[in-house]
């Protein structure tokens, strides 16, 4: 296989590849045995055809399409490899030459990564870091470990109070007329959860059992279903059954239970520790996010639009991979919403054009920087992921091309530039503006 590779505007590129002609006949040959069990022609058993009588019958391309994606799958990412440029797109191929006896020459047009002029970058000025944890904090915390080991017990009330567990039968109307998905048959509803729309669960308390209640509410402007927002409705309200919430105490007995700790200071204390790493992260992913949109708008990037595309075509195929998940495919996803591949590309647009800046711009600091990963963090980052795959090591490394290596190293020094950025930040409030930047290429 020989690549070239042609620079043309707008940071894209154009890789030749040729494949040797006896790899195109091996690659037709593949296709042919991986087919033949199929092939029925007259005078011949089924599966029994040899391979120049189907290519005489059909046509001698009859396998040039499959034999060239096959080498194609097979090839593109070494010619990536080979060419030894930062490919940022997924390729636009077009066949050059496909024939049996000849060199197989196909093109791939991509983006390349596009420079990026940097502005200023260290001594951003953003919000100060606040770690602070009140005590209420911590004591809300623990009260959430307690509700998770409470228990629902029956309770001889016959009256409804605030963080109660009832059933009940319930209908709604509106001027006087039942509506779709308004009725409910026992059930189970914990007031105060803010399960039902607002009004509904405060005015539920101080109802008796078996007694109705009239709730009056009125939908959210925003409700899901249009034909209900922003309208008045009665609810007619029959709770049947009472029950509530059995905190355990918050004692030694409890904490030795729940946790690793004897006594009850010691758990507060690991609390409010981890309160305060929460805290400290966030406000840290914060400051982040602030400093990076400053440097992203005092720094110069031009973006080929195949590059932004193939993040769009990214961001859709990890959705579709998260609804999967779920029990439901991107296909049926879209027949519910009403939506479209192409008006879910252009709604992710900007967050395609996000990533791919602050990307970018951090790559651009860890070479103005000279931060790079050393062979220690390398592996340690291979250990993790390899961990976060369920895979073990070795087997994870055998997996790993020269570029995934390539790529790895570079997240690392991601990671360490978007630190800089952080550590080299002075305190007050960031600048909303720095001036007008050279509109981007998808502008």
């Amino acid at each position: 296989m020989s690549v070239s590779l042609e620079k043309l505007d707008g940071s894209m590129a154009k890789l030749t590849v040729e494949v040797a002609p006896e790899e195109l006949d091996a690659a037709i040959k593949k296709v042919y045995n991986s087919m033949k069990k199929r092939i029925q022609i007259p005078g011949f058993r089924k599966g029994k055809v040899p391979q120049q009588i189907v290519e005489k019958y059909y046509g001698k391309e009859v396998f040039y399409e499959d034999a060239a994606n096959d080498l194609i799958r097979q090839n593109y990412p070494k010619a990536v490899e080979e060419c030894e440029e930062e490919i940022t797109s997924r390729p636009k191929i077009e066949v050059k030459q496909l024939e049996a006896g000849k060199p197989f020459i196909y093109t791939a047009e991509v983006a390349l990564k596009p420079p990026v002029s940097l502005g200023k970058y260290k001594g951003i000025e953003a919000d100060p870091m606040v770690v602070e944890v009140e005590e209420e904090e911590v004591n809300k915390a623990i009260d959430t470990e307690r509700r998770n080991a409470s228990r629902i017990v029956d309770t001889e009330r016959d009256t409804v109070q605030m963080g109660d567990m009832i059933e009940l039968d319930f209908e709604g109307f509106i001027d006087d007329t039942p509506f779709k998905g308004g009725k409910g048959e026992n059930y189970r509803l914990e007031i105060g959860s803010g399960q039902f729309i607002p009004g509904f669960e405060d005015q539920l308390v101080g109802a008796k059992l078996e007694e109705e209640k009239d709730v009056n509410v009125t939908f959210p402007e925003e409700y899901q279903a249009p034909e209900l927002a922003g309208k008045p409705a009665v609810f007619k309200c029959v709770v049947h059954k009472i029950q509530e919430r059995q905190m355990p105490e918050l004692d030694d007995e409890f904490v030795s239970d729940i946790s690793e700790y004897d006594t009850v200071d010691e758990y507060k204390k690991s609390v409010r520790e981890r309160l305060e790493k929460e805290k400290k992260d966030a406000e840290r992913a914060k400051r982040e996010d602030q400093v990076l949109k400053a440097v992203i708008e005092d720094a110069d990037m031009e973006l080929p639009e195949p590059m932004i595309e193939s993040q769009q075509l990214q961001i859709l195929e990890d959705f579709a991979t998260r609804l999967s998940y779920q029990g439901m495919g991107l296909e049926q996803y879209l027949q519910m919403t009403g939506n479209t591949e192409e008006k879910m590309m252009e709604q992710v647009r900007p967050q395609a054009l996000d990533r791919i800046k602050s990307r970018l711009v951090l790559e651009a600091v860890a070479d103005a920087e000279g931060l790079t990963a050393s062979d220690e963090e390398v592996e340690k980052e291979i250990e993790d992921r390899a961990k976060q795959s369920f895979i073990a090591v070795d087997k994870y490394k055998e997996r790993l091309t020269a570029y995934d290596q390539k790529i790895l190293r570079r997240d690392i020094a991601v990671r360490k530039a978007a630190d800089f950025l952080v550590d080299n930040a002075k305190d007050g409030k960031a600048k909303k503006s720095r001036g007008k930047k050279k509109a981007d290429a998808e502008e």
